[in-house]
């Protein structure tokens, strides 16, 4: 599929944003987290005292003065592929997804994090974007600024590749099971491989933080209701605090032009040059 822009491309995606998200294409802030989660939208508006916009599908809140804004797309690689195909019209520099996956390695504790490098593209939907042959890669930078705020703030953490799938109750699917175990992947979720594919092929700075939220593997390892309440309660906080860390360093690699950055997002943007040079004059 040919995935030039046309001159309408853009209006289209800024139209389709505003109805989906209920908010203006110019509320969004330069650095923007994606999640699955509403009461990630939640936790965020009410720390930072602005308000929930929700639209046709998204649910959103910006931070002006973080300059941060946070969108739960919901599940699934067919929104994950949407969110990424109209956000790449807006003017931000930095990203990352603060999601959930299973883990896939008896040593995995719940809390624990998984940085994911890549995803096996088990989904489908990241073919529209390449053939079955190319990786979904994780950006780089993004990845190194995931691993430097977690060694700062020795958080327990594994690195690896993520299984993504669209099958849901997959634990009871012994086929399935065998083939996950054969890919050796250290987690399985249902957006990375998505996320990562359209990330690439837009040019939309993206990576990844999961949590692991349950170990579908192990006898009663799979997440209940319960066990997904107690998920939230204990590491929700420390799971988007960490997010909006990570983001801030990511641009302070993109001004010193960090290997990885896309050109686009390199240099100052006009409040970012404004700061420096207040400071500059004080």
């Amino acid at each position: 599929m040919d995935m030039e822009r046309n001159p309408q491309e853009a209006e289209i995606a800024h139209h389709t944003l505003e109805r989906y998200a209920g908010c203006a294409v110019s509320d969004f802030q330069s650095n923007l987290i994606l999640t699955n989660f509403p009461r990630y939208v939640d936790y965020f508006a009410q720390t930072r005292k602005v308000p929930i916009q929700e639209g046709s599908m998204f649910k959103v809140a910006h931070c002006p003065k973080e300059e941060v804004s946070i969108l739960d797309f919901k599940i699934g690689s067919p929104a994950a592929a949407l969110v990424v195909d109209i956000c790449s019209f807006l003017p931000i520099r930095a990203s990352i997804l603060l999601g959930m996956c299973g883990g896939l390695r008896r040593r995995y504790q719940v809390g624990e994090y998984l940085v994911p490098v890549a995803a096996i593209r088990g989904e489908g939907t990241s073919d529209t974007y390449f053939p079955t042959e190319v990786p979904a890669l994780a950006n780089f930078l993004m990845q190194r600024a995931v691993t430097e705020i977690l060694d700062q703030e020795k958080a327990a953490y594994h690195i690896g590749i993520t299984y993504t799938t669209n099958t849901r109750f997959w634990e009871f699917n012994e086929e399935f099971k065998h083939r996950l175990k054969v890919s050796k992947a250290q987690g399985i979720e249902m957006e990375c491989a998505t996320l990562f594919a359209a990330s690439y092929k837009r040019k939309f700075t993206l990576g990844a933080l999961l949590l692991v939220s349950d170990l579908p593997l192990m006898h009663d390892g799979i997440k209940t209701k319960q066990s997904s309440q107690m998920v939230f309660e204990k590491f929700m906080s420390e799971h988007i605090e960490k997010g909006i860390r990570i983001l801030k360093f990511a641009r302070v690699m993109q001004s010193k032009k960090v290997k990885g950055a896309y050109h686009r997002n390199l240099g100052e943007t006009q409040s970012e040059k404004v700061s420096r040079e207040n400071s500059v004059d004080r």
